[in-house]
């Protein structure tokens, strides 16, 4: 990006499995480890699986492999069916490195034989933050989406591109992601629910302040050259039916019915299915429903169910069928919309129950509201709850952090129109981010974990005088001195477990209590198999069918290869990273994360734990972490240094 310069280079199939593979060597090449998070060598890889451009269904998702300005070391994103499009430039993968002078648009146009062209479009800062503020009825990331439509729409029509776009929470915190939105090419117009987001882990914000990258462009007419077997549909489902030993349409139906419909209780899709599947294990207000009987979590759950849930199953499910896929053909349909806006279960619970609004007509908004600025819904939920409840308990003033009014996150209340005021503080704070609006917030765009050690020291009076620390408020799992990873929103120690990487299903994420060598053989080996389906470019809602064959799928590609074998010294490269990059995982810090554990113990009755828990929760903790953690290290084959001064 800084000189302008492009080159194509090519790895062998067998050398390379996909685009992790891809981007931990260019990571390594560039020493990245040893640098600034935001330093323009901090590559952003961007690509597709080998199976892209097949008539497998899920085989088109778009993985970004960049070094994390909140984790502080390697991490993968990804979204789903923005590869159907991209495939078309005539690469695998696009890696981002230097800064351009000025905000810039990447261009790359792929012909038959491969990549015919690419151009680096500026656009003024002004004129952008002018995008940013409003465009033909959106904001941020969307509209500057739908100006490079109308802008560029000649040459984005005849690529059929698909924009990966950044919004102004990429450019001004650490929370920025990547946004994409399916375009209709006959009514020149969004696809309605085929939003997708590369979110998690910050790589908006690489994109945006390390390179002055605010859009990719990447499509054209070339068709990426595969097997028979994976693009004529007579062979390729009998392809299939020999691998799997049934009717493929059949097997993708059987693992995507979470995703696609469940008739036992008449939703699909995760927003459907979580809510009524995990009821008193849903983490509500900020996780503090932990600390809750099962009796009150039941009640709450009832308000979600009657006054959250329902009415997105009537319109969505009962009355009319608004579902759409991500933007490949698939027939999971798993993007369920609700009055225009597609809903799941992270963003929406990120938004809703986790900060104390239960009603959906006000967490729709504040999830289009976050999508469009550019957060990652995930992580901007714990954000906003943290501050919430910060405030809540006297640690910072309304004014500290550009409110006018106290928050209410007390869920005793059991009154959802007395919530209903954090739904406008929480559209405060997403905006006040952006905007750096108070001097709390520009030290909270930072990352929660860096600020919360700033809080501590700038109101050090107030945290004596409540005996609690801002980190005690807020659950994430620690990496090195300055680096963090916010779970998904389960009930489980599989996310706050010392792994190379967090903040995604490479874990054990059930909501259980074992002993520790127990839960972190199973943790192994789904970060195993989750990785390889990353790296794939699989879609992991067909994870179900896909995880049986992929080694036999690769034998199609003419790599016959030990899969988990590969896979595990892929992920010992990833946790090497760490190790250089002085962002090694270390047991959890915060109260509340360390009580996420020991409450689950105390719910679900083991004994043993239960006794430790109350005779020293500190050492306890740390037992229970350090004997998973050498577990992991040992069935992933990670160098003691991995556990050891954690």
């Amino acid at each position: 990006m800084s000189s302008g310069k492009w080159s194509i280079h090519e790895y062998r199939l067998g050398e390379v499995l996909g685009p992790i593979d891809v981007g931990i060597r260019i990571h390594e090449e560039l020493a990245t480890w040893s640098k600034d998070v935001f330093d323009p060598s901090n590559a952003v890889v961007i690509g597709t699986g080998p199976f892209a451009g097949s008539k497998l269904f899920g085989t088109h998702r778009i993985v970004t492999v960049f070094r994390s300005p909140e984790s502080r070391t390697i991490h993968v994103s990804e979204m789903g069916g923005v590869g159907y499009r991209f495939i078309g430039c005539g690469v695998n993968a696009i890696s981002v490195e230097g800064k351009s002078d000025e905000p810039a648009i990447i261009f790359v146009k792929g012909d038959e034989k491969g990549v015919a062209e690419v151009s680096i479009r500026k656009i003024p800062l002004s004129k952008l933050e002018e995008i940013y503020k409003g465009y033909d009825g959106y904001i941020g990331a969307y509209a500057l989406e739908k100006y490079l439509i109308d802008t560029f729409w000649n040459e984005i029509s005849s690529m059929k591109a698909r924009p990966i776009v950044v919004g102004p929470a990429a450019f001004k915190t650490v929370y920025g992601a990547l946004v994409s939105i399916d375009v209709d090419f006959v009514k020149k117009r969004f696809v309605d629910g085929a939003e997708e987001f590369a979110a998690r882990g910050g790589g908006g914000s690489v994109l945006a302040q390390a390179h002055n990258v605010a859009a990719i462009v990447a499509g054209g007419s070339y068709k990426p050259q595969l097997p028979k077997q994976l693009t004529e549909v007579t062979e390729l489902y009998s392809t299939m039916k020999a691998l799997l030993g049934k009717d493929f349409i059949q097997a993708v139906n059987e693992a995507t019915v979470k995703y696609r419909y469940d008739p036992s209780i008449g939703v699909g899709g995760t927003f459907g299915v979580n809510y009524p599947h995990y009821r008193e294990l849903l983490p509500l207000f900020n996780f503090n429903s932990i600390y809750l009987h099962k009796s009150v979590r039941k009640k709450l759950v009832d308000l979600i169910l009657e006054n959250f849930w329902k009415p997105v199953k009537t319109e969505s499910f009962d009355l009319a069928k608004t579902w759409a896929t991500c933007g490949e053909p698939c027939p999971a349909s798993c993007k369920k919309i609700w009055r225009g806006k597609k809903l799941d279960y992270e963003p929406t619970n990120a938004l809703g129950p986790s900060i104390g609004v239960f009603k959906i007509e006000l967490t729709r908004n504040l999830v289009d509201l976050a999508d469009q600025l550019g957060f990652d819904a995930i992580d901007i939920g714990h954000v906003v709850a943290w501050l919430l409840e910060a405030v809540y308990k006297g640690l910072l003033k309304p004014e500290e952090v550009g409110l006018d009014k106290k928050p209410n996150m007390d869920p005793m209340l059991m009154n959802i129109d007395e919530w209903t005021a954090n739904a406008y503080l929480a559209e405060k704070i997403l905006k006040g981010l952006v905007e750096g609006s108070t001097d709390v917030l520009k030290i909270v765009a930072k990352g929660v974990r860096f600020a919360s050690k700033q809080l501590d020291m700038m109101f050090s009076d107030r945290v004596k005088r409540a005996g609690l620390r801002f980190e005690d408020l807020v659950v994430y799992q620690p990496y090195g001195e300055d680096g963090y990873m916010t779970p998904n929103y389960y009930w489980t120690p599989g996310f706050l477990l010392p792994l190379a990487v967090t903040g995604k299903y490479w874990t054990n994420y059930t909501s259980t209590f074992t002993e520790p060598e127990e839960f972190a053989k199973v943790a192994a080996t789904r970060a195993i198999k989750e990785l390889e389906i990353s790296n794939a470019g699989l879609c992991r809602f067909h994870r179900g069918w896909a995880e049986k064959i992929l080694p036999k799928m690769y034998e199609l590609l003419d790599v016959k290869i030990d899969l988990d074998q590969y896979n595990k010294t892929l992920y010992q490269k990833i946790a090497m990273y760490a190790i250089k990059a002085n962002a090694k995982p270390k047991v959890v810090e915060s109260e509340k994360a360390k009580d996420v554990i020991a409450t689950l113990a105390t719910e679900l009755n083991v004994e043993e734990w239960n006794k430790k828990f109350a005779s020293n929760k500190d050492d306890a903790i740390r037992e229970w972490i350090l004997r998973a953690t050498k577990t992991i290290a040992t069935q992933l084959g990670l160098p003691e240094d991995w556990y050891k001064d954690i």
